[in-house]
């Protein structure tokens, strides 16, 4: 199965959009670094460990990656660059929303994907309808979270 690291932003935007269950369901692996986890999800979303969660140790190279990481880029959070150091460690995507955290996962030759390839993949993979990822941005624009809602809906088009 293939392993994916996530930062804050895109559990945060599954939570608030009610599909975390199903994102959980799908067939991947789903991961955030350590640091990350207890600084910005272990208070309110400790839950995300029971569901499939998995938190991963950065080794002592990565870490000083991270560290230089951290140093160059302008945006990204530091807990951003230990997401993206992760992705480089485990040699895998990493999962942002994040538009400057994405932006250093390209110059960082990271592959990136966000929320609205999520939502389309857990439609490919049939464990949401069309109807219910419409449902779901709704809850996620009430909430105030901040995705691309025309590409959204472009791709919601494409796939219907």
């Amino acid at each position: 199965m293939q392993l994916l690291v996530s930062d804050a932003n895109i559990l945060i935007d599954l939570e608030e959009g009610g599909l975390l269950t199903a994102f959980f369901d799908l067939p991947y692996e789903f991961t955030v670094p350590d640091i990350l986890f207890y600084e910005e999800l272990e208070e309110q979303h400790v839950h995300l460990l029971e569901m499939g969660l998995a938190v991963r140790e950065l080794n002592s190279e990565t870490m000083s990656y991270a560290f230089t990481l951290t140093q160059k880029a302008s945006g990204p959070s530091r807990n951003d660059c230990f997401a993206i150091a992760l992705a480089k460690q485990e040699q895998c995507p990493l999962l942002s929303g994040d538009k400057a955290l994405r932006k250093l996962a390209k110059k960082e030759l990271v592959a990136t994907n966000g929320s609205i390839w999520v939502v389309s993949r857990l439609i490919e993979e049939q464990l949401i309808t069309v109807a219910e990822a419409r449902v779901s941005y709704e809850k996620m624009k009430a909430a105030g979270r901040r995705l691309p809602w025309k590409i959204a809906e472009e791709e919601l088009a494409k796939i219907e």
